[in-house]
């Protein structure tokens, strides 16, 4: 079965604050991230957080959907479990951390089991075009979304 694993971390020229902001609007994220087409908020905290999200992917060959739960610790780590969807198994997180001179490294990681179904259209040379997609270029994504602002 076709798992889809990995990391990317880079070094923003941003406070922590500023960096974590934009990574706990995970509303946001579809501007910023590529193939995610889609973030609705289901259920909120007590501080207006989105903690269950319906979110869509892009997978190439078909959307993914899925339901998300996300913990908040901010202004350290943010992670998200799937808790139902098209895939069999979704775990990721941004961990930030404060480098000094107002610069903050993020690196962004992510564990997916696409299961039985899914793995039979995703594979090969495809599931490493999605790896680089949905992972390898995150931490990216963040510092170019930071920095240009």
């Amino acid at each position: 079965m076709a798992n889809l694993t990995g990391s990317s971390t880079a070094e923003i020229d941003a406070p922590l604050d500023r960096v974590w902001a934009l990574v706990e609007d995970v509303e946001s994220a579809p501007q910023w991230q590529g193939g995610l087409k889609a973030m609705h908020a289901i259920e909120r905290d007590g501080n207006g957080h989105a903690i269950l999200c319906e979110a869509e992917t892009d997978a190439k060959v078909l959307t993914v959907k899925s339901k998300v739960r996300f913990a908040y610790d901010g202004p350290g780590r943010l992670s998200w479990t799937q808790e139902q969807g098209d895939l069999k198994s979704v775990q990721g997180s941004w961990e930030l951390e404060d480098v000094g001179g107002d610069r903050t490294r993020a690196t962004y990681s992510l564990e997916v089991d696409m299961g039985r179904k899914l793995s039979l259209i995703v594979r090969g040379p495809l599931v490493d075009a999605l790896r680089h997609m949905l992972v390898a270029s995150r931490a990216g994504e963040l510092k170019k979304q930071i920095e240009s602002a």
